[in-house]
């Protein structure tokens, strides 16, 4: 049965809620620190929950707690979630993980052209300690952004763009091309590698200067920011949010308590979309 497109808006983040607090049951149960971030932070902040318009969840954890997470999440997390990454999924192209409720379909034109079969999803990223030598940083970070577009390129010649009409059709063009010559001169398991080299496992401390190496378009964040946890509302649920959640939203977002003007409201549905309950959305009957 089709919904129109505010009715998809509120089912889909109604599904992505309940993968949410299916995360933070398992985390609690097996001692795992994670905290709500970027825009799901910023929701929590200034909304108290979903901001109005947005269509995803993002968490945070620090690199040894995701890679627990995603260790014990293989087969360990609540029935109807299940824990993808380029390891156990093919067509999979993050470098960071999902979890994906069971039985529903979250599929863009990158999906679908990688055969990625993508259920509603919660992401999760891992912080990692970068240089605090702005300059050695910012390499990192070059790198890091290096190899994610490699990822996505490897796996998709249909990636988005950020511009319409000829420049866009450009765009598209070479995103094509650079598909092509991916796929002739790379592999999943060589972009992977390649990517961990980035990876600094050292235990982190006080002071040190964290970022989302596989999403790299994050402003760097000190760790006394985003731990230890505090606590707030989202969605009527009290939830892991970074330690100083204001200090770290306005490192992310400068003036985070303004809201943005109408025509920069945007929700960014999928082509299509199936719900739990058998409903659908499609972006041209549901527009």
């Amino acid at each position: 049965m089709p919904v129109d497109q505010q009715e998809a808006l509120r089912k889909l983040q109604a599904e992505e809620l309940s993968v949410l607090l299916a995360i933070g049951e398992f985390c609690e149960r097996n001692d795992i620190t994670w905290f709500m971030m970027s825009g799901t932070a910023l929701g929590a902040a200034r909304h108290q929950g979903f901001i109005p318009w947005d269509d995803d969840i993002d968490i945070g954890m620090l690199r040894a707690d995701y890679d627990k997470f995603v260790s014990l999440a293989k087969a360990g997390l609540p029935e109807g979630c299940s824990l993808h990454t380029p390891e156990n999924t093919t067509g999979f192209a993050p470098l960071f993980a999902k979890v994906f409720k069971d039985g529903t379909l979250f599929q863009t034109q990158e999906t679908l052209d990688s055969g990625l079969d993508q259920g509603i999803f919660v992401d999760v990223f891992p912080f990692d300690r970068v240089p605090k030598d702005e300059r050695a940083c910012a390499a990192t970070m070059r790198s890091a952004a290096l190899w994610q577009r490699a990822s996505y390129l490897y796996h998709s010649g249909a990636i988005s763009v950020p511009h319409r009409g000829a420049l866009g059709m450009a765009e598209r063009a070479a995103c094509r091309v650079a598909h092509g010559i991916a796929r002739l001169l790379l592999t999943p398991e060589k972009i992977k590698s390649r990517f961990e080299r980035l990876i600094d496992r050292t235990p982190v401390q006080d002071g040190d200067c964290l970022i989302t190496l596989s999403w790299p378009y994050m402003r760097p964040v000190g760790t006394e920011l985003l731990v230890p946890t505090s606590v707030a509302v989202f969605e009527g649920h009290e939830l892991p949010a970074p330690a100083l959640v204001e200090k770290y939203l306005e490192n992310e977002y400068g003036n985070w308590r303004e809201l943005p003007a109408p025509e920069n409201r945007r929700t960014h549905l999928p082509q299509r979309l199936v719900f739990s309950d058998g409903s659908e959305w499609a972006a041209s009957a549901g527009a």
